[in-house]
């Protein structure tokens, strides 16, 4: 019996490969058929660049602004890093000369932006660094700090970015000043780092303990000279770091400011004075090819299928169970592709700055099988973020049950204040907790026979394909159908001509999923 199990593990990964290289032959190739059948009702298709008589599909906005503003994006961010590069070489300024080149950059930058709306930012990052004087050193901190941001971020989203007529008629021509865009939007990253500066003053002055011996002895990066993201980031920096113009550069730091990724106070901080350096020149120069890369990647995809369009069209609703499946499969990649591109060229800059921030898509989407991997490797830096600044402060994993609703019910309203979100937000939690109390089951486990490991991995890629379905489930309630959309799904899978095609799913995610279990055995032997 164990000869057999071994013999059918050594020949399983090529059928599953086989199988998973097939399915997506098929989907290109009835995503091609579709797209050519629809294109005529597909709404925010462009004529393209890439084919002859191509049309590209342009029907996401963040997508198509992003893309639109990118020769002027890169113009400025090229001139941003070379004025602050001359001026840490040549006038080898510290953490407080570089604060304020980044606070006149920046602030040029917002100008842009926001034009008179950046009085906002700055009165309200003024009364956030105020209250984090006062009570940094008492008892009512975390309280004091929660209840301003939050009001904060609710204010802004009721009332549209506050008009400035609202505070006399005599301010009122500064509408006419508002800028490029809007400033409310841009200000959810901005809470995020108030939170973060507050948080790390609060625990320096409590002389948090940090073990960086025992860090640097365990990590690879570390040991070898360098200096991780963890270590930038537990390692409380000096207090007189903490000043005023240290933390409005890092507030409005321009390379992160429109969409991130999220960097701790301290790691910021600590980069301002001597930058980490964890890149060499020609691992920067590679990097920024992998984006050129992946970026071709995106515009080959929104010339030839049209996920998105299917999506903000509607059509998705008048298609079979399958094709319904494949342009959902379809969004969630385009989606994840456009996040990849937006995050890793604005970290790109910020590389190219000094200032190393934390990677938000380590993992592609489609090789995450569980909620925690996938969120671990979706937006990182914000869920590194959580777990900084709500997850360890609840508890950590005393209280996970509960603090898996209080983590993405903050999510969902930092995004929006929409009900779709939060139905986005609570279904994950449901979905969370079976996980979570299976994961502690098979923890308690020691299986040692060939038999029972080949148990464990069954039931792995069986609760690897029920999640990975709840994660469809999910994100296309919260980004695209809302949760009126989830009992007109849930009918049409279970229905006649439904369901063989949710089987069919079902054997397929199971399938994948054992195939990345059979890829991350097979790294864990080479290391």
């Amino acid at each position: 019996m164990t000869g057999v199990i071994i013999g059918w593990k050594r020949k399983e990964p090529a059928f599953l490969l086989l199988y998973i290289v097939v399915v997506f032959i098929y989907f290109i190739h009835r995503t091609l058929q579709l797209a050519h059948e629809h294109k005529s009702k597909l709404y925010g298709l462009r004529p393209g660049w890439l084919f002859p008589y191509s049309l590209n599909d342009v029907s996401d906005a963040q997508w198509r602004n992003f893309r639109g503003n990118l020769p002027i994006l890169t113009s400025v961010f090229a001139l941003f890093a070379v004025v602050a590069n001359a001026l840490k070489a040549f006038l080898s300024l510290g953490a407080k000369g570089m604060s304020i080149s980044w606070i006149l950059i920046s602030l040029a930058y917002l100008a842009y932006l926001h034009g008179a709306c950046t009085i906002y930012i700055l009165l309200i990052a003024s009364a956030n660094y105020i209250l984090v004087m006062i009570f940094a050193r008492t008892k009512y901190f975390s309280f004091a700090i929660w209840v301003f941001n939050i009001f904060v971020l609710v204010c802004n989203r009721i009332y549209e970015g506050y008009s400035f007529s609202i505070f006399g008629e005599q301010w009122a021509y500064l509408d006419n000043f508002r800028g490029t865009f809007r400033w409310h939007i841009c200000f959810n990253f901005v809470i995020l780092r108030m939170l973060s500066f507050g948080y790390d003053y609060h625990w320096a002055n409590q002389q948090r303990h940090f073990d960086q011996r025992k860090h640097i002895q365990r990590c690879h990066t570390c040991k070898s000279g360098g200096i991780c993201y963890q270590l930038l980031q537990e390692r409380s920096v000096p207090i007189d770091n903490f000043s005023f113009s240290v933390y409005l550069s890092y507030l409005v730091y321009a390379p992160l400011y429109l969409a991130g990724p999220i960097i701790s106070f301290n790691a910021f901080a600590s980069q301002l004075d001597m930058p980490a350096r964890i890149f060499a020149t020609r691992d920067v120069l590679w990097y920024g090819l992998r984006w050129i890369f992946s970026f071709m990647i995106i515009e080959i995809m929104n010339h030839l299928f049209h996920y998105n369009a299917f999506a903000v069209s509607g059509l998705w609703k008048s298609l079979s169970p399958m094709d319904m499946f494949i342009i959902t499969y379809g969004v969630l990649n385009f989606m994840w592709l456009k996040f990849f591109l937006i995050w890793r060229y604005f970290r790109l800059w910020s590389l190219i700055s000094g200032i190393e921030a934390p990677e938000n898509m380590p993992r592609c989407i489609n090789n995450c099988y569980n909620l925690e991997s996938f969120w671990k490797n979706w937006h990182a830096s914000y869920n590194r973020w959580l777990v900084r600044y709500i997850y360890i402060p609840l508890g950590g994993s005393r209280t996970k049950f509960l603090n898996i609703w209080v983590i993405f019910t903050f999510v969902a309203i930092w995004h929006d204040l929409e009900w779709k979100l939060l139905s986005w937000a609570w279904l994950t939690c449901l979905f969370f907790i079976p996980e979570m109390v299976a994961k502690s089951a098979i923890s308690t486990l020691q299986v040692e026979t060939a038999s029972g490991k080949l148990l464990s991995r069954e039931l792995k890629a069986v609760a690897g394909a029920i999640t990975i379905t709840c994660l469809m489930v999910a994100n296309f309630a919260g980004y695209v159908v809302g949760p009126s959309g989830v009992n007109w799904i849930i009918s049409r899978f279970s229905s006649r001509e439904g369901l063989p095609v949710l089987c069919w799913m079902m054997v397929t995610f199971y399938l994948a999923v054992k195939l990345i279990l059979h890829i991350e055995d097979a790294k864990r032997k080479q290391q």
